[in-house]
Protein backbone atom coordinates (compact mmCIF):
# COMPACT_ATOMS: atom_id res chain seq x y z
CA UNK A 1 0.00 0.00 0.00
CA UNK A 2 1.52 3.50 -1.09
CA UNK A 3 1.40 6.33 0.96
CA UNK A 4 0.24 10.10 -0.72
CA UNK A 5 2.36 11.58 -3.36
CA UNK A 6 4.24 14.55 -1.86
CA UNK A 7 3.04 17.90 -2.79
CA UNK A 8 5.57 19.19 -5.80
CA UNK A 9 7.91 21.57 -4.00
CA UNK A 10 9.94 24.64 -4.90
CA UNK A 11 13.60 24.34 -2.96
CA UNK A 12 13.76 28.00 -3.79
CA UNK A 13 10.65 29.04 -1.87
CA UNK A 14 11.70 26.82 0.40
CA UNK A 15 14.86 28.33 1.37
CA UNK A 16 13.47 31.80 1.05
CA UNK A 17 10.30 31.64 2.77
CA UNK A 18 11.72 33.04 5.93
CA UNK A 19 13.70 35.76 5.86
CA UNK A 20 10.54 37.08 3.36
CA UNK A 21 8.46 36.61 6.08
CA UNK A 22 10.62 38.14 8.68
CA UNK A 23 10.48 41.71 6.32
CA UNK A 24 6.85 40.88 5.87
CA UNK A 25 6.46 40.80 9.84
CA UNK A 26 8.51 43.92 10.32
CA UNK A 27 6.71 46.43 8.18
CA UNK A 28 2.95 45.15 7.94
CA UNK A 29 0.37 46.05 10.37
CA UNK A 30 -1.48 43.02 11.91
CA UNK A 31 -4.31 43.07 9.49
CA UNK A 32 -4.74 43.48 6.02
CA UNK A 33 -6.04 42.13 2.88
CA UNK A 34 -3.30 40.39 0.18
CA UNK A 35 -3.00 39.13 -2.92
CA UNK A 36 -0.14 36.64 -4.04
CA UNK A 37 0.73 36.71 -7.67
CA UNK A 38 1.96 33.53 -9.37
CA UNK A 39 1.67 31.94 -6.28
CA UNK A 40 3.20 28.67 -7.97
CA UNK A 41 3.66 25.54 -5.41
CA UNK A 42 1.80 27.66 -2.55
CA UNK A 43 4.55 27.21 -0.29
CA UNK A 44 4.51 31.15 0.33
CA UNK A 45 0.86 31.23 0.97
CA UNK A 46 0.98 28.86 3.21
CA UNK A 47 3.73 29.71 5.27
CA UNK A 48 2.94 33.52 5.40
CA UNK A 49 -0.98 33.25 6.05
CA UNK A 50 0.34 30.81 8.88
CA UNK A 51 2.57 33.46 10.63
CA UNK A 52 0.07 36.48 9.75
CA UNK A 53 -3.60 35.50 11.02
CA UNK A 54 -4.86 38.94 10.82
CA UNK A 55 -4.18 38.69 7.03
CA UNK A 56 -6.80 37.60 4.39
CA UNK A 57 -4.08 35.85 1.84
CA UNK A 58 -5.54 35.58 -1.47
CA UNK A 59 -3.05 33.12 -3.75
CA UNK A 60 -3.88 33.44 -7.64
CA UNK A 61 -1.81 31.29 -10.09
CA UNK A 62 -2.27 31.50 -14.27
CA UNK A 63 -1.57 27.65 -14.12
CA UNK A 64 -4.61 25.71 -13.41
CA UNK A 65 -2.99 22.59 -12.51
CA UNK A 66 -1.25 23.87 -9.75
CA UNK A 67 -4.65 25.15 -8.26
CA UNK A 68 -5.16 21.97 -6.18
CA UNK A 69 -1.57 22.08 -5.16
CA UNK A 70 -2.12 25.16 -3.10
CA UNK A 71 -5.26 24.38 -1.59
CA UNK A 72 -3.99 21.35 -0.23
CA UNK A 73 -1.19 23.45 1.13
CA UNK A 74 -2.70 25.83 2.56
CA UNK A 75 -6.04 23.10 3.52
CA UNK A 76 -6.64 24.29 7.84
CA UNK A 77 -6.18 27.88 6.88
CA UNK A 78 -8.89 29.67 7.63
CA UNK A 79 -6.66 33.12 5.99
CA UNK A 80 -6.40 31.50 2.75
CA UNK A 81 -8.97 31.66 0.23
CA UNK A 82 -9.03 29.36 -2.79
CA UNK A 83 -6.86 30.03 -5.13
CA UNK A 84 -7.54 31.75 -8.64
CA UNK A 85 -6.51 32.21 -11.95
CA UNK A 86 -4.97 35.34 -12.73
CA UNK A 87 -2.74 37.10 -15.81
CA UNK A 88 -1.09 39.74 -14.52
CA UNK A 89 -1.15 41.07 -18.49
CA UNK A 90 -5.22 41.32 -18.34
CA UNK A 91 -6.19 44.90 -18.31
CA UNK A 92 -9.20 43.80 -15.62
CA UNK A 93 -8.05 41.88 -12.37
CA UNK A 94 -11.90 41.58 -11.36
CA UNK A 95 -11.55 43.03 -8.36
CA UNK A 96 -12.57 45.78 -6.88
CA UNK A 97 -10.17 49.21 -6.83
CA UNK A 98 -8.46 49.88 -4.25
CA UNK A 99 -9.24 47.24 -2.29
CA UNK A 100 -6.31 45.60 -1.24
CA UNK A 101 -3.27 46.38 1.46
CA UNK A 102 -0.82 44.45 -0.31
CA UNK A 103 0.00 42.38 -3.93
CA UNK A 104 2.94 40.35 -3.30
CA UNK A 105 5.06 38.72 -6.29
CA UNK A 106 8.48 36.42 -5.75
CA UNK A 107 10.29 35.50 -8.95
CA UNK A 108 8.54 36.58 -11.20
CA UNK A 109 9.92 39.57 -12.95
CA UNK A 110 12.94 37.53 -14.29
CA UNK A 111 10.70 34.54 -15.43
CA UNK A 112 8.20 36.67 -17.61
CA UNK A 113 8.17 38.81 -20.72
CA UNK A 114 8.24 42.48 -19.65
CA UNK A 115 4.70 43.24 -20.12
CA UNK A 116 4.16 40.82 -17.78
CA UNK A 117 5.80 43.64 -15.35
CA UNK A 118 4.30 46.09 -16.96
CA UNK A 119 0.98 44.42 -16.14
CA UNK A 120 1.65 43.46 -12.62
CA UNK A 121 2.64 47.34 -12.20
CA UNK A 122 -0.14 48.46 -13.81
CA UNK A 123 -2.67 46.34 -11.68
CA UNK A 124 -1.05 46.85 -8.40
CA UNK A 125 -1.42 50.85 -8.95
CA UNK A 126 -5.04 50.14 -9.51
CA UNK A 127 -6.03 47.63 -6.36
CA UNK A 128 -3.99 49.11 -3.99
CA UNK A 129 -5.47 51.33 -1.33
CA UNK A 130 -3.56 54.25 -1.30
CA UNK A 131 -0.57 53.46 1.03
CA UNK A 132 -0.55 50.17 0.03
CA UNK A 133 2.09 47.76 -0.49
CA UNK A 134 3.46 46.15 -3.44
CA UNK A 135 6.05 43.46 -2.63
CA UNK A 136 8.77 42.06 -5.12
CA UNK A 137 11.38 39.42 -4.51
CA UNK A 138 13.85 38.02 -6.70
CA UNK A 139 17.14 38.75 -8.13
CA UNK A 140 18.02 42.04 -10.23
CA UNK A 141 20.60 44.40 -12.00
CA UNK A 142 21.07 47.21 -10.20
CA UNK A 143 22.65 50.13 -11.93
CA UNK A 144 26.47 51.16 -11.30
CA UNK A 145 26.94 47.89 -8.94
CA UNK A 146 29.07 45.14 -9.53
CA UNK A 147 26.78 42.00 -10.70
CA UNK A 148 26.74 39.31 -8.98
CA UNK A 149 28.71 35.88 -11.18
CA UNK A 150 25.61 33.47 -9.65
CA UNK A 151 22.97 36.15 -10.86
CA UNK A 152 24.96 36.98 -14.26
CA UNK A 153 25.06 33.12 -14.70
CA UNK A 154 21.35 32.95 -14.11
CA UNK A 155 20.61 35.61 -16.55
CA UNK A 156 22.21 34.51 -18.98
CA UNK A 157 20.77 30.89 -18.60
CA UNK A 158 17.06 32.05 -18.44
CA UNK A 159 17.82 34.64 -21.75
CA UNK A 160 18.85 30.80 -23.48
CA UNK A 161 15.95 29.26 -22.07
CA UNK A 162 13.08 32.08 -23.26
CA UNK A 163 14.78 35.24 -25.06
CA UNK A 164 11.75 37.21 -23.47
CA UNK A 165 13.10 36.21 -19.77
CA UNK A 166 16.05 37.99 -17.77
CA UNK A 167 17.29 40.05 -14.89
CA UNK A 168 15.84 43.17 -14.82
CA UNK A 169 17.13 46.78 -14.05
CA UNK A 170 16.14 48.42 -10.73
CA UNK A 171 15.82 51.69 -12.52
CA UNK A 172 13.46 49.85 -15.32
CA UNK A 173 11.33 48.32 -12.46
CA UNK A 174 10.82 51.54 -10.50
CA UNK A 175 10.37 53.74 -13.90
CA UNK A 176 7.65 51.17 -14.70
CA UNK A 177 6.19 51.05 -11.26
CA UNK A 178 6.49 55.15 -11.40
CA UNK A 179 4.23 55.32 -14.26
CA UNK A 180 1.36 53.61 -12.68
CA UNK A 181 1.42 55.58 -9.43
CA UNK A 182 4.20 53.42 -7.29
CA UNK A 183 7.11 55.04 -5.39
CA UNK A 184 10.14 52.25 -4.61
CA UNK A 185 9.73 53.15 -0.40
CA UNK A 186 12.57 50.25 0.15
CA UNK A 187 15.42 48.29 -1.10
CA UNK A 188 16.65 45.39 1.05
CA UNK A 189 19.25 43.03 0.51
CA UNK A 190 18.49 39.62 0.87
CA UNK A 191 20.54 36.31 0.38
CA UNK A 192 21.79 34.59 -2.00
CA UNK A 193 21.82 38.01 -4.13
CA UNK A 194 18.41 38.39 -4.08
CA UNK A 195 16.29 41.99 -3.35
CA UNK A 196 12.98 42.56 -1.60
CA UNK A 197 11.40 45.77 -3.67
CA UNK A 198 8.61 47.56 -1.39
CA UNK A 199 6.68 49.83 -3.91
CA UNK A 200 4.09 52.24 -1.98
CA UNK A 201 0.86 53.33 -3.62
CA UNK A 202 0.62 56.94 -3.87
Amino acid sequence: MTGTPPLPTSPASERNKAPILAQLQRSLPATGQALEVAAGTGQHAAHFAAALPGWRWQPTEPDRSMHAVIAERCAGLPNVAAPVALDVREADWRLPPASLDLVYAANMVHISPWDATEGLMRGAGQVLRPGGRLVVYGPFVVEDEVLAPSNAAFDADLRRRNAAWGLRTLGAVSACADAAGLSLAERIAMPANNLLLVFTRR
